[in-house]
């Protein structure tokens, strides 16, 4: 089964356009300051000692403008402040020059700041740029269409100086089926990035090999084991489509229920008993089992990190995750997840104060493209994994146990 070679970004990559109103008042308002105070020094005369206010010109065009434009800006200041000093009488005054050396230190000081601030922007995009490739080498666009599914992501970091976060995601199509993983490192920053890429690594690797979604774990556990601290544990939840078979095989390792949209109703997706994330496996008291739930032609299923269902508004209450049916149903994957990230950023007001990823799998046939020979034979060689299997009722699944493979 291979993939097809439709793929998008995954990441929100905000769109720069113009100014708007606000930057263009920045632009303008040292301008707009000098001629107050010409204006003011012309009607109400020398004796307001209004002058020194030109040094406000320079010290505003630092904050917007470049260094060479603050300092043309500051020898207009000069200038006015010269000319208004010869016509008030004032220009071998102490007050004079007052004027001119308050003005003249202003637009030096204004001069160093624009300059500091345009390398702090440069240095800023150089991080947001390698933040990037970073960001597509380790969390990579994933394929539009994977037979027998559809599929959509979207990701926001809640880093402000670059969008990369500890929240993980990948689709793989493999001789078992299409399987992939969405999760969420405990943690922020460059560590939780570097255990992100741990379990992506294994994931992908064992994702071809591993007869079933509990063997994909257990290699990701020994991964984790193997180059993370003992602290750290990630939360994912794992899952399976195989072509021919109306089922989708689920394994919760302690992360927010997914949740099943079928006929314009919704219902998450409740494991049994609840998992220990990765990384916690010496407190383990039973092997990690698989959930089998039926998965229709038109069926989706939204997973989903902690970003998103625990996305607060103003009076604290959570985002409910259930309610954005309305919002999935009826559309293709990306439009539905465009919409429910809208309606996230409108629950909370402001910006996510934690990553949020969001993945949307929607089944579209029963059937998946020829097998290369190659792989043809390896999945001969590998058993398939059995999984405890879940009724479809959406108001509340109920189980039977069959064993999964450790």
């Amino acid at each position: 089964m291979q993939l097809t070679r439709s793929r998008r970004s995954a990441v929100d990559v905000p769109v720069r356009g113009a100014p708007g109103m606000a930057g263009l008042f920045l632009v303008a308002l040292p301008f707009l300051v000098m001629a107050a105070v010409v204006i003011e020094d012309l009607v109400a005369g020398p004796g307001q000692g209004f002058l020194p206010v030109l040094s406000l010109g320079p010290a505003l065009a630092s904050v917007s403008h470049r260094a060479v434009h603050t300092a043309l800006i500051g020898a207009l200041a000069l200038v006015l402040g010269v000319l208004l000093s010869i016509n008030d009488g004032l220009t071998l005054s102490r007050r004079g020059v007052i004027i001119f050396v308050t003005v003249l230190g202003v637009t030096v000081a204004g001069v160093v700041a624009s300059a500091a601030r345009q390398r702090r922007e440069r240095e800023l995009a150089e991080v947001r740029a390698v933040a990037e490739v970073a960001q597509q080498v380790l969390l990579r666009p994933v394929p539009r269409e994977a037979p027998p599914l559809e599929i959509a992501v979207r990701y926001i970091s809640a880093s402000a100086a670059a969008r990369i976060g500890g929240d993980l995601y990948e689709v793989v199509s493999t001789p078992h089926g299409v399987r992939f993983i969405i999760g969420d490192v405990q943690g922020k920053g460059l560590p939780a990035v570097g255990t992100a890429a741990v379990v992506l690594g294994a994931f992908r690797e064992a994702a071809y090999d591993a007869p079933g979604l509990a063997d994909i774990a257990a290699r990701i556990e020994l991964s984790l084991l193997h180059q993370t601290a003992e602290e750290e544990f990630v939360t994912v939840v794992m899952a399976q489509v195989a072509a021919g078979e109306p089922v989708i095989e689920i394994l919760n390792c302690g992360h927010p229920s997914p949740l099943l949209v079928r006929n314009g109703s919704g219902a998450l997706v409740e494991p049994p008993e609840r998992g220990l994330p990765l990384g916690l496996v010496e407190l383990a008291e039973s092997v990690r089992e698989t959930i089998s739930v039926p998965f229709a032609i038109g069926d989706q299923m939204l997973f989903y990190t902690d970003g998103v269902s625990e996305a607060r508004d103003k009076t604290g209450n959570f985002y409910s995750v259930p309610e954005s049916v309305s919002l999935l149903a009826g559309v293709d994957p990306g439009t539905g997840l465009d919409r429910l990230r809208d309606d996230v950023m409108r629950h909370v007001g402001h910006a996510l104060e934690d990553d949020a990823a969001t993945l949307l799998v929607k089944r579209v046939s029963y059937e998946a493209p020829a097998m290369p020979a190659s792989r043809a034979i390896r999945a001969a060689q590998v058993s398939p994994g059995t999984a405890r299997e879940v009724s479809g009722d959406l108001d509340g699944p109920g189980a039977r146990s069959r064993p999964a493979h450790r």
